[in-house]
């Protein structure tokens, strides 16, 4: 069955459910051909786990990742910028982390996934998750921020373990591409991780494909595939 993979008999594609400090959490789970791999986060921006966040994560699993959506929002996707602000700032940064290290713990238990870690992709507020959830839980090893938000204070990062691959608009005023710098000074003094953070002709949110008002098809491909080689050689 094209919707079944193979060697297990879970759906290919799932809304599942997952503890998170005592709650209920959900998520989307995508599955590879294969039927097993190695397990990534994939990290909503602040829009919500809208559709082009769950085909991501349908992009990876055809990668031959088991990968997983947490959906921080409990449901609710906004329809403007003002509601995804709102929605965003209603989210405390450590109640989402420790939403993320609930889907870690789902991801490590699935008999799907074949790593002993994980990787975690986000995107704007999702990318700056990546980096709390890396910097907070040593079971990611390969983190992913595309044009990551990082809300209040910049993470402790003395107790990362994971190698980071960051991808940044050269346009982008939410995020100018000057304070790369000072983040990866911070990395490095913290925890002796060097970060490759790598900058294209591109605004903010130029790998959305739904926003063609900010979309760069040039800059996505060169940055989804290096995300690819990096997810796969960290990833065993």
């Amino acid at each position: 069955m094209a919707d079944t993979p193979r060697s297990t008999g879970r759906p290919a594609h799932q809304n599942v459910t997952f503890d998170s400090n005592g709650t209920t959490a959900h998520g989307y789970l995508a599955l590879p051909p294969g039927g097993s791999g190695p397990g990534v986060i994939v990290i909503q921006e602040w829009w919500g786990l809208t559709d082009h966040i769950a085909d991501i994560a349908d992009r990876l699993a055809a990668e031959g990742f088991v990968a997983l959506a947490p959906d921080l929002y409990g449901g609710n996707v906004a329809h403007d910028s003002a509601e995804a602000f709102r929605m965003m700032q209603e989210l405390p940064v450590d109640r989402g982390v420790e939403l993320l290290s609930g889907a870690v713990d789902l991801l490590l238990a699935l008999p799907e996934v074949t790593s002993d870690t994980v990787g975690a992709v986000g995107f704007c507020m999702g990318g700056g998750f990546v980096l709390y959830l890396a910097a907070k839980d040593p079971r990611v090893s390969a983190a992913v921020p595309f044009y990551g938000v990082i809300q209040g204070e910049v993470p402790d990062f003395s107790h990362l373990k994971a190698e980071i691959l960051g991808h940044y608009g050269e346009r982008d005023e939410t995020i100018p591409v000057a304070t790369l710098d000072g983040l990866r000074k911070t990395i490095e003094r913290q925890s002796g991780i060097h970060p490759d953070f790598r900058t294209y002709p591109a605004d903010h949110a130029f790998f959305n494909d739904g926003r063609p008002e900010v979309y760069d098809a040039q800059s996505s491909q060169q940055a989804w595939s290096s995300t690819l080689d990096f997810l796969h050689s960290k990833l065993k």
